[in-house]
């Protein structure tokens, strides 16, 4: 396939070439690499385990969702998902170092032609706690005021249920207290905030939930808000364990990237601004950032931006080699011979 970027003619395989071997990176960037083939087969494969295994700090990953409707990025259902993530457990554990973390983000499932919620989602986390001996460090929420109406059943023909607008995000590690500063994700102070810190006053005292307010509690100038899970929540301030962020950003380079090439991007791409809180709240500088299901590689892109190291890892062509389109072309070191990058100019 003949595509265009940066004013470069970019030629991608229609496949991945015969023999070619799972250890061996598609492109490669000044801080990282993406991998074709199933995540199972990369991570368990020497060259990679040699490489990476107890070097990373953290695993942000959104893994296909149990759907009853069957993607094209692939996904499994009931009691078949429950046991394909909890196989991925022990894997993960072993390529986060000792205060690492493992983030995963997983979207609700309900029952087969039914208009109730499958509980696979809370098994799946009890399963993958259980199986990988891990601690869950905390339960996040992201809300995505610009997801469609589902399921559309009950939603939009029978009326009976509201639309299902929010997936949650799961945060776990080896050890009670892995690697975390949230001075890394301060938000900036609400105007209510930033006239009490200028007046140095306030109602102090004993609130109707029996805490008790000192008089000095507020006053202090911290360069910032600890964030309550919210990112960019101010939409929803009144639900403090929510991260809010749509995925509608029509001039995103990858998304252009596709469009000009009749590329079919993915349909279940995650916002930058989510990987950044996560990267930002749990690495630091030059640490390795993990994507075991990269799709068009978000992680990997916003891991770079914010100079952490990457790995990426995607089960499917459409999306694998094209998501080099994301990166600057100058900042592509290298590519395997399924792709070829030839300047124009």
């Amino acid at each position: 396939m003949y595509t265009e970027l940066d004013n470069n003619e970019v030629i991608i395989a229609d496949e991945l070439g015969k023999r070619r071997r799972y250890s061996k990176p598609l492109y490669t960037t000044y801080f990282g690499e993406m991998y074709y083939g199933l995540s199972e087969k990369v991570l368990s494969h020497n060259k990679i385990k040699e490489k990476y295994e107890g070097k990373v700090q953290l695993i942000f990953t959104s893994p296909p969702f149990p759907l009853n409707a069957k993607k094209k990025y692939g996904n499994l259902t009931g009691k078949k998902y429950i046991k394909w993530l909890s196989k991925f457990a022990n894997l993960f554990k072993n390529y986060i170092v000792e205060d690492g973390s493992i983030v995963i983000e997983i979207g609700n499932a309900w029952e087969p032609k039914k208009p109730i919620m499958s509980t696979v989602v809370i098994k799946s986390l009890l399963e993958f706690l259980e199986k990988g001996n891990l601690n869950l460090c905390q339960e996040f929420v992201w809300f995505n005021p610009a997801k469609l109406p589902s399921p559309v059943q009950w939603v939009n023909v029978k009326r009976i249920r509201v639309k299902d607008s929010f997936t949650k995000i799961w945060w776990m590690s080896k050890i009670e207290n892995p690697k975390a500063d949230n001075r890394r994700v301060l938000q900036e102070y609400s105007s209510r905030m930033k006239s009490l810190i200028k007046n140095q006053k306030y109602n102090s005292g004993r609130r109707p939930s029996a805490h008790k307010i000192g008089e000095t509690s507020f006053l202090t100038y911290n360069e910032g808000a600890i964030p309550p899970n919210v990112i960019d929540g101010d939409y929803v301030e009144s639900l403090t364990n929510i991260l809010k962020g749509s995925n509608t950003g029509s001039v995103e380079k990858y998304q252009s990237y596709c469009r000009g090439n009749g590329i079919a991007s993915h349909p279940a791409r995650m916002p930058s601004s989510l990987a950044e809180f996560f990267i930002k709240f749990l690495t630091s500088e030059n640490d390795i950032v993990l994507d075991p299901f990269a799709g068009s590689n978000t992680t990997g892109y916003v891991a770079e931006s914010l100079n952490r190291r990457w790995v990426g890892i995607e089960a499917n062509w459409n999306y694998a080699p094209h998501s080099l389109a994301r990166f600057p072309i100058n900042n592509i070191v290298s590519t395997g011979r399924e792709i070829q990058i030839n300047s124009k100019t």
